[in-house]
């Protein structure tokens, strides 16, 4: 009788561990997938395609900033509504947010973009790589020190773009795994952004 009952009670004992603690574990969504309420936002990937847009004219025409300006103001202004609301849920929100404080022109913002794109890489989002090693680049540039990355060229009153200043502490190794190029790549990037566009032939 005892052996039946010490049979029962373990028995059950199994059943509200499994219950309680085991089956959410093997039922619960994977890390870095968003769960079955958790869906992108629409708005914010229409403030991402909208933003990268800008940055691409139609027929290789040059940006118009005087026009561009007041639309990225505009962006960066509901994305941090968005933010403080807690409308960020998935990594693709994150990192659709993270693009457009990017492009920011305040330090704080690429700061901010740099939180949210270690946010989105936790949650799944690869293409928050690069974006997270180009918003800590950019952030150090506008502060006045030099990059990690090297992401981040500059033009000074007109004249060529310039790789800006690069410290040392991150290899080659770090940057493959940000999806960033190598120093030298970067440095051969710099003097393409320098290259004269060919004549056209008559």
């Amino acid at each position: 009788m005892k052996n039946t009952i010490r049979a029962v009670a373990v028995t059950v004992a199994v059943v509200l561990a499994w219950e309680g603690c085991l089956r959410p574990l093997l039922t619960s969504p994977a890390a870095g997938q968003p769960s079955a309420k958790e869906k992108d936002s629409e708005e914010l990937a229409k403030l991402y395609a909208e933003d990268q847009a800008d940055r691409q004219p139609k027929g290789g025409k040059p940006i118009d900033w005087a026009a561009v300006g007041p639309r990225d103001k505009a962006r960066l202004a509901r994305v941090k509504e968005l933010y403080k609301d807690g409308k960020l849920q998935t990594g693709a929100d994150y990192y659709h947010a993270a693009m457009v404080l990017q492009h920011a022109l305040e330090p704080t913002s690429h700061l901010l973009a740099h939180e949210l794109c270690v946010v989105a890489i936790g949650k799944g989002e690869k293409r928050a790589r690069w974006l997270a090693a180009a918003s800590e680049d950019r952030f150090l540039m506008n502060i006045g020190r030099p990059q990690r990355f090297g992401t981040q060229f500059q033009a000074k009153d007109g004249g060529p773009f310039r790789l800006h200043e690069v410290e040392d502490g991150v290899t080659d190794g770090l940057r493959k795994e940000f999806g960033v190029p190598s120093l030298e790549e970067s440095k051969k990037r710099e003097e393409k952004l320098n290259e004269k566009p060919a004549a056209k032939k008559e």
